[in-house]
């Protein structure tokens, strides 16, 4: 028996078994070997899941061997991509052929079929999640046989297994709609919220992409608006020093230092924050899309992270603030704040639903329990709808009533795999047995 452990540290597995697949075939091998041994099939992305996704007692498959882009119809901008492609290798391969992703999160350690089981959005009123970008798929079923579906094939299959939790069976393929390869004119600047607040909703509509950056305990905002230029617009790229400067010594060491000195005096946060915050720096600059919206992250976090409707976001924010004021706790992260149009998606948060996101995040060596229980008391009264692949508590009957297709999703689970070949204590959580 082996031991594996997510990104973050907070989920731990003991798979009776594991499996390394670098082919369908071979998944279909690992399949059908685990059902012999009577074993469930959990399957291993890149681990930068804080839920229990992928812990299993039984079987922990790893995809990470099907890599690469395998089909491109330059007619419809598609590309045929294998499902345990990272994102870092996906983006500068999509930018060789011309192409790019609509819209991508901010880190880009995940696998694509990671990524799309989970929900992962990115930001813009204007753009949609990655799964929005999904326009086929091919899955090995729990008899190890192949599956294709898409709009026009197995729709409802389709509907399901875009945002499916792992729950239908193993990904093999992915297929995505692209657009041209393109460039963001990043301006990101220090801000008061209590400025901000006003006028977010409008600048959320103004901008192609907004990121915001919160320090609790601190009125101060990172403000990250990114728009769409053509080639030869914008200012340069970021000289290599000044990339280095804030996205590996300031954003990554030093603000480990940073954590480090929270978790060793939890008390100091406020006075911590107030003095990161106040060396936050202002720069501007164009590159290519992937490399403005991918940054590295080496400080190890908890994340929480829910959708709530748009016109629900200042609520919440107030009511965070307000309990940060009211018990000073010790959060040296900030809070991220995004917003994603609505898609069709059964299993997505932005379901029918043009969405306003609100993460919050803990120092891996801290404990988390007091943020995450308020947070989501806070976003329960706004419907908040929770990203799969962050910590939350919701189970079945909950989720019914905020996704309005689960029993949909349920029943092509039921079809798929009646025996229960791809779940696990959280899944069954997530879904009801």
């Amino acid at each position: 028996m082996t031991s594996w452990r997510n990104w973050g540290g907070n989920v731990v597995a003991s798979p009776v078994q594991v499996r390394h697949a670098t082919s369908a075939d071979g998944v279909a091998d690992a399949v059908r070997a685990a059902a012999r041994a009577g074993l469930g099939v959990r399957v291993a992305g890149s681990g930068h899941s804080f839920t229990p996704l992928v812990a299993t007692d039984g079987m922990l498959l790893h995809v990470d061997g099907l890599s690469g882009v395998i089909g491109v119809d330059r007619e419809r901008n598609r590309v045929r991509v294998l499902a345990g492609t990272p994102l870092h290798v996906l983006n500068p391969a999509l930018q060789r052929l011309g192409l790019a992703l609509p819209n991508l999160g901010d880190v880009d350690r995940q696998t694509i079929s990671g990524a799309i089981a989970t929900g992962t959005h990115g930001t813009g009123t204007r753009r949609q999640g990655i799964a929005a970008a999904v326009t086929g798929l091919t899955l090995v079923l729990a008899d190890g046989s192949t599956l294709e579906c898409s709009r026009d094939v197995q729709p409802d299959v389709f509907a399901a297994a875009a945002v499916g939790l792992g729950a239908l069976g193993v990904v093999t393929e992915v297929e995505l709609a692209c657009v041209p390869a393109y460039r963001l004119h990043a301006k990101e600047s220090s801000e008061a919220l209590s400025d901000l607040l006003p006028r977010l909703q409008a600048e959320a509509d103004t901008h192609d992409h907004l990121d915001l950056h919160w320090f609790p305990h601190t009125d101060r905002v990172l403000v990250k608006r990114n728009d769409v230029v053509g080639a030869q617009q914008g200012p340069p790229p970021l000289a290599p020093w000044r990339a280095r400067l804030d996205d590996d010594l300031l954003a990554n060491r030093v603000f480990e230092v940073i954590n480090r000195g929270a978790a060793a005096l939890p008390a100091s946060v406020p006075v911590i924050n107030r003095a990161t915050a106040r060396v936050l720096g202002a720069r501007e600059f164009a590159d290519d899309s992937w490399k403005v919206f991918c940054s590295s992250r080496e400080v190890r976090f908890v994340e929480s992270e829910y959708g709530v409707p748009r016109h629900a976001l200042e609520a919440v924010l107030a009511e965070l603030r307000a309990w940060f004021d009211r018990t000073r706790a010790p959060v040296p992260f900030p809070v991220e704040v995004r917003f994603i149009g609505a898609d069709d998606v059964w299993l997505s948060t932005a379901h029918e639903r043009d969405n306003a996101y609100v993460a919050v995040h803990q120092y891996h060596r801290m404990d988390p329990r007091p943020l995450f229980e308020a947070f989501e008391a806070i976003v329960a009264e706004h419907a908040g709808r929770p990203h799969w692949g962050k910590v939350h508590t919701l189970g079945a009957d909950r989720l019914r009533e905020l996704y309005p297709r689960l029993d949909d999703f349920r029943a092509v689970r039921e079809r798929l795999d009646p025996g229960r070949r791809f779940t696990n204590a959280h899944v069954r959580h997530l879904l009801g047995d």
